[in-house]
């Protein structure tokens, strides 16, 4: 176990989750909200959500992707993070030791982005740093939210030697 102190784990780095469109199924934001208010409590974390696009009927879908403002929502010296799933699969425990190196080499925000629903434009693909899965498999947007803050708890409760995690 990496076993880490809550407060030692507390850095400048803040962690963002950028997610397209607002979770509308209750359930979903109960849960969702749960595990954004665990994690706080190890973390600076938040999640941001941009507004889905409008009268979207007559865009094709490489237009909806361009037309998404992820990009305006991004900072300077942000390191961001595709949650695609062409990205890097990791276990929990090489997830919560991602986070550690993470949380020691950021000095600004670490930004995970939730696309839409037909993924990423190539100018979001180009200021990303990294790509990370979730899962080979697909989820809906609302589940991939849930099922990202929930590790992301994991991770930290793994670092700081809690019994949240079995392995």
């Amino acid at each position: 176990m990496l076993n880490l102190c809550a407060n030692q784990n507390r850095t400048s780095m803040k962690t963002t989750l950028l997610v397209v469109g607002r979770t509308v199924e209750q359930h979903f934001i109960t849960a969702i909200n749960d595990y954004v208010q665990r994690t706080k409590r190890y973390l600076s974390f938040e999640m941001e959500v941009i507004p889905e696009l409008k009268n979207t009927k007559s865009l094709s879908m490489e237009v909806q992707k361009e037309k998404e403002l992820i990009l305006k929502a991004l900072q300077p010296g942000d390191v961001v993070v595709l949650l695609d799933e062409g990205g890097k699969e990791m276990r929990s425990i090489e997830f919560a030791d991602y986070m550690k190196r993470k949380m020691n080499t950021v000095n600004k925000r670490l930004v995970f982005i939730i696309g839409g629903p037909y993924g990423f434009s190539p100018k979001v693909y180009e200021a990303a740093h990294e790509k990370m899965s979730l899962s080979r498999m697909t989820f809906s947007h609302q589940m991939v939210r849930l099922i990202f803050v929930e590790q992301l708890y994991r991770a930290m409760t793994i670092l700081n030697g809690g019994p949240y995690h079995h392995e």
